[in-house]
């Protein structure tokens, strides 16, 4: 299992909301089964449902672009 604040410190150069997302998607094809959402994403560019929109981009993956 994933942890969203281990990925977000394992990648120090993601500034923004969108390139999270794009990790989370990268993420969840590379074989991940589960990403806990321990900790809200400290970007200026969060949206309110950040959660919602990691958890579709973990499931979805990339081939949704």
């Amino acid at each position: 299992m994933a942890r969203l604040s281990d990925v977000i410190i394992s990648n120090p150069d993601v500034k923004t909301f969108p390139q999270l997302e794009l990790l989370i998607r990268h993420l969840g094809e590379s074989g991940e089964m589960f990403v806990e959402m321990d900790i809200k994403p400290d970007f200026r560019d969060t949206p309110r449902k950040w959660e919602w929109i990691l958890e579709s981009a973990f499931t979805r993956g990339t081939s949704y672009d």
